[in-house]
Formats: C-alpha cells, sequence, structure tokens
C-alpha cells in the first residue's frame, strides 16, 4: 500500500498526537498545579525546578532580591513549558497564606501538589533560646503546614487526588543539642503527617514527610557559623565533627536527592506510600 505525501504527514501527526496523549496518561503529575513553600532558593527551589520539569505548573514563594526571583520564575516557564507564579505570602500570617491560596485557585485552578518546606533555624542553648525565635520557628516550619494543608484538603478530597509533601528533616526523627525548637517543629510536623495521611487515606490523598540530613543549602551554611559558635569550635571542626559525622556516607545529601523524591511521590508508582517519614540522610537514622 502507498501513501501520498500529505497522507503520510496526516499519519505522522496521528501517531505524534497519540504518542503525547499516552505520555499525558503516564505522567500524572503533567500540568497539575503544585505549591512549593520556601521556594526561591535551596531545596524548594530545586523541588519546584524538578516538579515543573515533571510538567507541573508551579507556584514558587518566599522572600529575596525582587530581580532575582521573577528571573528564577521566567525561566522555569521557558525552561519547562509551564506556568510559573510567584506568592510572597509570610508563612507565618494565616491571612496571607489564605490569600496565597484564594489567587491561585482565581489564576491556575484548585491545588493538586503541595510541599511544605519553608523553614528556618536557630542555634541556641535552651536557657538561652529567644523567645521570638522559638516562636518563629514554631509559626514556619510547623503551623504554617497546618494552615497549607486545611486550604488544600477540601478541593482535593473533591476531586478525588492530591499529594502533600512535607519536608521534615532527619530531626523529625532525632535530635540534636541547641536545637530545641527546629526539632520540636519537625517532630511535631512528621506527627502531622501521619495524622492527615490518615484522614486523606480513603479520599485519594497521600501526605509523606521527606526527612533529608544535611544538605548545603544557605540555611545550613547559616547553622554552621552558629554551631560554631554555640560550641566554641571552628566552622570546619563543625561540618567533620558534628555535621557529617551523623551521616555515616561522610557525604551531604544534595538538593537533586530531595527534589527526585518529592517528584516520585507524586506519581502513581507512589500511590501506596502513605503516612511515611523517607529518609535521605545517608544512614544517620540507621545508627
Amino acid at each position: 500500500m502507498s501513501f501520498t505525501a500529505q497522507e503520510l504527514e496526516a499519519r505522522k501527526q496521528a501517531i505524534a498526537k497519540s504518542r503525547s496523549e499516552e505520555e499525558q496518561r503516564e505522567t500524572p503529575a503533567r500540568r497539575r498545579i503544585a505549591i512549593v513553600t520556601g521556594s526561591t532558593s535551596g531545596i524548594g527551589e530545586g523541588i519546584a525546578r524538578a516538579l515543573a520539569a515533571s510538567g507541573c505548573n508551579v507556584v514558587i514563594n518566599g522572600f529575596g532580591d525582587a530581580l532575582a526571583i521573577e528571573r528564577m520564575r521566567m525561566m522555569i516557564e521557558a525552561e519547562h513549558n509551564v506556568t510559573c507564579l510567584y506568592s510572597n505570602a509570610d508563612m507565618t500570617k494565616s491571612e496571607q497564606i489564605e490569600g496565597m491560596f484564594s489567587t491561585v485557585k482565581e489564576k491556575l485552578g484548585p491545588v493538586d501538589i503541595l510541599v511544605n518546606n519553608a523553614g528556618v533555624q536557630h542555634v541556641s542553648p535552651v536557657e538561652d533560646f529567644p523567645v521570638e525565635k522559638w516562636n518563629l520557628i514554631i509559626a514556619l516550619n510547623l503551623s504554617s503546614a497546618f494552615h497549607t494543608t486545611r486550604l488544600a484538603f477540601p478541593d482535593m478530597k473533591a476531586r478525588k487526588w492530591g499529594r502533600i509533601i512535607n519536608i521534615a528533616s532527619a530531626h523529625a526523627l532525632v535530635a540534636s543539642p541547641f536545637k530545641s525548637a527546629y526539632v520540636a517543629a519537625k517532630h511535631g510536623i512528621l506527627g502531622f503527617t501521619k495524622s492527615t495521611a490518615l484522614e486523606g487515606a480513603q479520599h485519594g490523598i497521600r501526605v509523606n514527610a521527606i526527612c533529608p540530613g544535611y544538605v548545603r543549602t544557605g540555611l545550613v551554611e547559616n547553622q554552621i557559623a552558629d554551631t560554631a559558635r554555640a560550641r566554641g569550635i571552628s566552622e570546619e571542626a563543625v561540618i567533620r565533627d558534628v555535621l557529617l559525622a551523623a551521616q555515616p556516607t561522610k557525604e551531604f545529601v544534595k538538593v537533586s536527592d530531595v527534589a527526585a523524591m518529592a517528584v516520585f511521590l507524586t506519581t502513581e508508582a507512589a500511590n501506596q506510600i502513605n503516612g511515611a517519614a523517607l529518609s535521605i540522610d545517608g544512614g544517620w537514622v540507621a545508627q
């Protein structure tokens, strides 16, 4: 059987369309809407970029240089052919979180994927721990996840599908001295993960926590300096004897390691992973 040039071109276009539709069926995250809090740098930025690469429209959130953030937003759109919005909502303020969700729903639609990543750290002996730092850490690292989750759940339940990923820490499972607020918040986020995972289980919602060890981000760089002061040792000694001493691989976790796990949790292959604490820590909590 022979075909004319026009018939061949029509068949090629039909095959291409069929492949495109098949790819969309095989990639559940495609064109889904994802919010990643605290994503203008570090782990959050890595996760936002990875979700965009998987086909999601993404909402980045956080503080920083306005021009740098706009450059990042435009780059994500250009590189991955998705829509990327920026929200400067302060995640310690419930009314601003509500405003962010309202704007996203108006401009893009209901949220399918929520990554609670926003966080801050402070290192200090408990008797000297500033009360305002305690309140900030609990508000940003723990309470913000409550507010985002309560706002995401109704639409996820209505659509019978949703993925919530809480970026916890190895400190959600074990403790370290001088980090009372951070450890309390991260233990709290893991309990919150388990509770909400049970609530969403029969509604197609999966809630999990990723528990990284030390990732060399700006947050950890600050910890190195603070820990050196708190313990009266050099920054080199902090890296060698405090941070990487806890990780048997003696290597920092990479941002890309955490981002890849986050994307995996949005796929159908992870459908039966729910309420889990997924460690990426080089074996830290295995000791």
